[in-house]
């Protein structure tokens, strides 16, 4: 189902504030690595938000959400504090892995072995 013009709003508004709230609670930089927000996606009556976080150089990227998870309540007070004049009721908060990026890595790494095979030919032997 296609998301609404609504939907698209309040997504567009959670993800700016909530890229702050990131930044001020020191989420955004996890064990050396970094996470930021890929998307968000809001259930049409508006009361859930999923947000779909992408992990880079991040070591234990499922203990990385889990901490985010136990900050939820934190993390919500904040964003009500932000955005209570544009919204009646501030949604549920569930967080995602968007691994997108692990499967574009994986993707280039499998291009680039094709691309070495294909230029050592069958014989092993660079053409």
């Amino acid at each position: 189902m296609e998301e609404g013009k609504r939907q698209k709003q309040i997504a567009g508004l959670l993800n700016e504030e909530m890229n702050g709230i990131f930044q001020r609670l020191g989420l955004n930089m996890i064990d050396g690595g970094m996470v930021s927000i890929s998307s968000v996606k809001v259930t049409p009556d508006l009361l859930e938000a999923r947000f779909y976080l992408s992990f880079f150089q991040v070591k234990d990227a499922k203990d990385a959400l889990r901490r985010i998870g136990e900050r939820q309540h934190e993390i919500k007070k904040e964003l009500a504090g932000r955005v209570r004049h544009q919204l009646r009721s501030i949604p549920v908060l569930k967080f995602f892995h968007d691994d997108t990026l692990d499967h574009v890595f994986k993707m280039e790494e499998l291009f680039k072995k094709i691309e070495e095979e294909r230029r050592s030919g069958p014989s092993g032997k660079t053409e």
